[in-house]
């Protein structure tokens, strides 16, 4: 049985993490997705503060491959503590 999924792979897929303000959060996301893609390219990671300077968001663009690489890493992402969302 199949997992139905509206991308087609492989495809751009922007991965987003947000976490309280650190400056080693966007290295954390980083080095939690490398588990699960090859690389990473250059431009691919992108951070915004919050407005009141509390929290950060991360995007990284990455080459997802399958349904099953992204929920693998979703999952890494909103098991660590530092992460208090993953979209």
């Amino acid at each position: 049985m199949s997992e139905e999924t509206l991308l087609e792979f492989p495809c751009q897929f922007p991965i987003k993490a947000m976490g309280k303000n650190d400056v080693e959060l966007d290295l954390l996301i980083v080095e939690i997705i490398l588990r699960h893609v090859p690389e990473i390219k250059e431009g691919a990671v992108t951070t915004r503060p919050s407005k009141g300077g509390n929290y950060t968001a991360v995007t990284v663009t990455i080459e997802a491959t399958s349904k099953q690489q992204l929920d693998a890493i979703y999952q890494d992402l909103t098991d660590h503590p530092l992460v208090l969302m993953a979209l």
